[in-house]
């Protein structure tokens, strides 16, 4: 599939209390193309559950799965997988899941880390964070013009994360995101509904842009 487009994020504080489901369906009906399951608990039969139901939604919507940092989870459901720096070997998870997975490494701020991701096989890069984010606070910045230097040395998609908005977006698929991943601006949100609503505003935003 194309990588490109909105990618949702979940976040286990703020899809508590029976909302995973009905809001990661929601994004999924505004236009969401992945959707990664971040959750960091210990609790494996419960992710395995909800990584099973997410799979299901993913399926009905024609978006694809990831699975946040847990090779053997996504291994298991025949998903794809995203990879932080300190979460093991990008080759040795392709190695695992096949060459059909999708499968992201976090690069930050480094074109050499997007150097060695796409060396290991990986479909996407990721750097962030661009702006404020309440998810990852004290991880590096990363720029604009990096964001540029990505897009015209590498052919890979480019995911930009950290304190995605409706109101920064643009100016990031501009300088050449093919995906922006977004957690807050897009679940902190009263009802699915609004959810839904979200999701369609960002993924209108790629309307114009080509899906490369």
């Amino acid at each position: 599939m194309k990588l490109h487009g909105l990618y949702a994020i979940t976040d286990s504080q703020l899809l508590a209390d029976g909302k995973l489901l009905p809001y990661v369906e929601a994004a999924l009906k505004g236009g969401a193309r992945l959707l990664q399951y971040r959750d960091k608990s210990s609790e494996d039969a419960r992710r395995l559950r909800e990584a099973e139901a997410l799979r299901e939604l993913c399926e009905r919507y024609g978006a694809a799965l990831i699975i946040n940092d847990d090779a053997e989870l996504a291994a298991r459901l025949g998903v794809g997988l995203h990879l932080g720096q300190s979460d093991g070997s990008l080759a040795a998870a392709r190695a695992l899941l096949g060459r059909q997975a999708i499968i992201g490494g976090t690069c930050h701020a480094q074109l050499e880390l997007a150097d060695m991701a796409a060396n290991e096989g990986a479909n996407y890069i990721a750097f962030g964070r661009f702006f404020n984010s309440t998810t990852k606070p004290g991880a590096p910045a990363a720029t604009l013009d990096l964001l540029q230097a990505a897009h015209d040395r590498f052919s890979l998609p480019i995911v930009a994360i950290g304190g995605v908005t409706l109101a920064n977006a643009p100016q990031l698929i501009a300088r050449g995101a093919s995906m922006v991943a977004v957690i807050h601006a897009l679940f902190s949100a009263d009802s699915a509904a609004q959810v839904e609503q979200r999701a369609r505003a960002f993924s209108a935003l790629f309307a114009d842009t080509p899906d490369t």
